[in-house]
Formats: structure tokens, sequence, C-alpha cells
């Protein structure tokens, strides 16, 4: 660690020696270096970090589960009913038992993966767009535009997540993984606006920040190659928390029976089509919960992994 620090500071002393003063070139070349000096020691943090392979694993095999479910659902059709075997316990022929319809469970759970984790990573794509942006703006500007972006953040802030979603969903009329993946955008961007604010106000008062600006940059060039690339480490740890988070709420709203309609495929709706024959017929709940949880485990798993990574403070 000691030997990387000292390379990166020679490699940026060696850059300021090679440029011309005031030269903005000089402030990139900086930049970059520290950049690729920040993330190279991130990875090799990472690779040390057994909670972020497991996450990562777990995260890929999801990721296989929702891309290609016919493969590791053994090629079974997950809407091939029987009544006649209505919850049937696991078996050799049912993994994991089956349905109220009769159709396999395990077919159902891995079809389900696909609508859980498609709400999540749109979720946090919507919120990482509407809170950079936001966030961007209202730390580069400062003053009043500053003052009422905060504002009207707090507005939403002040409105739980999971309370907004199930009222703007309660008078939508067709709850699909998109509507519901939107409801939890429009009640869930607050945090990484705030993120980025804070990390714009400290990042624009650099020096390669100001050079830029003295050689007449667009602002548009500043907030995209010099500020944000700077600004986004605190984002991108939030945003791999924030997909299990999001994967939760969407669960948590289908169990309430304001998420997805029938005939959906999500973990949320299983659970709460199930509850109701948790004494008879455990197998409905305990298998979907179980993967939602493992779900929602790997990612929280590695966003603390890549936080303790680009934390400079830990060795």
């Amino acid at each position: 660690m000691v030997m990387d620090s000292n390379n990166a500071e020679a490699a940026r002393q060696h850059a300021v020696q090679e440029g011309e003063p005031g030269n903005v070139v000089t402030g990139e070349a900086v930049e970059l270096v520290g950049q690729a000096s920040l993330w190279g020691n991130a990875w090799k943090k990472l690779r040390r970090s057994a909670f972020f392979w497991f996450g990562a694993v777990i995260t890929i095999v999801l990721v296989a589960m929702a891309v290609v479910p016919q493969v590791f659902a053994r090629g079974i059709d997950p809407r091939a009913c029987d009544l006649s075997d209505t919850r049937l316990p696991p078996s050799a022929e049912h993994w994991f038992g089956t349905d109220l319809q009769g159709c396999d469970y395990y077919a159902n759970v891995v079809y389900g993966a696909r609508v859980s984790l498609s709400i999540g990573l749109l979720a946090v794509i919507g919120v990482l767009v509407i809170g950079v942006l936001i966030g961007s703006l209202a730390g580069y500007f400062g003053g009043i535009l500053d003052s009422v972006l905060a504002r009207f953040t707090d507005v939403f802030f002040g409105i739980p997540l999971l309370l907004g979603a199930l009222v703007l969903l309660t008078v939508t009329s067709e709850r699909t993984a998109l509507t519901v993946a939107m409801a939890l955008i429009a009640f869930g961007w607050m945090t990484a606006m705030r993120l980025v604010r804070s990390s714009v106000i400290a990042v624009k008062g650099s020096e390669y920040v100001q050079a830029a600006q003295v050689l007449g940059a667009s602002t548009f060039r500043i907030l995209v190659r010099h500020i944000l690339p700077n600004a986004l480490t605190p984002v991108l740890v939030y945003a791999t928390v924030a997909v299990g988070t999001f994967i939760a709420a969407e669960a948590a709203l289908s169990y309430l029976g304001i998420g997805l309609q029938m005939p959906a495929m999500s973990w949320g709706l299983q659970i709460n089509l199930g509850q109701n024959y948790l004494s008879t017929s455990p197998h409905l709940v305990l298998f979907p919960a179980g993967f939602l949880s493992v779900t929602v485990l790997a990612f929280i798993l590695m966003g603390d992994a890549l936080r303790d990574a680009l934390d400079p403070k830990r060795s």
C-alpha cells in the first residue's frame, strides 16, 4: 500500500514537471493519474475481500438466471400447471414443490429473478439519472438554484419510499415492472442527489477545475470531464446497495398487494400468494423469501466492500 502511494505521488510530480504552469493538460494528467491510482488500489483491496467475491458470484449467478432462466429451470415451463398437483411438497420431480395451480415452483422462482432484478436495476438507473443531474447542477452553480433544488428535494425526503410508491401505485390502472420501477424512482432519487451535490461542492474548488474555467471550457465539459468522474465514488457505492434495497421494496409492495399483478412472476408476488398457506405449505413462502434475502445480501456485501476499498482512510 505504501509503495502504491509513493508510485502515485511520483507520477503526479512527474506530470506537473512535464507540463507548463497553468496548462490544463497538466491538470488533466494529474487528475487521470489520481483516478487510476484510486481505482487500482480499490481493485487490489476488492480482490482480497471475501464479502465482495461472495456478493459478486451470487450476483453473476442471479443475472445469468434472469437472462437465461430456461437453462436454470431445467427446461420446465413455469406456466405448465396441473390442478391435481396443487401445493405438493418438495420432491425429486419438483425440487421446490408446486404452487396453488400445480405449477413447478422451482421454475416459478427461477423465472421470478428476471422481474425482481429488472425492477431493481431500472430503479437504480432512474435514480442515478435524476440524482446526478439535479445534484450536479445544485452543487456546481450554488446560490438560489442550489437553495431551490435543495428545498425541492426536502419535500420528497419527507415522504417515505414505500408510502410514496404505495400511494402512486394505488392510482395506477396497470401495475407492471416498469410502473413499479417508476414509482420507486419517483420517491428514491433524493439520497443520490445529496451525495452528488456534496461531492461536486468538494471537487469544484480543485485547481484543475479552476484552470479549465479560466481557459474557457464549457460548463458541460467541466461537469462531465472534470467534476463528475471525481464526485461519483460515493454514488457508486450507494447504487450498489440501492439495487438490493429496491428489490426488497418491490417485494414489500407486492406482498402488500400493491405491487405487481398476475400473471407477472416475482418473488414478492409469490410470497404474497403463499402467505395464507404458510402453516400447511411453508415452501410457498420460504423458497422465494430465501432467494430474495440472498439477493439483497449479495448487493449489500458488494456495496460495503466497494465502500471500504474506495475509502482512503482504510488500509
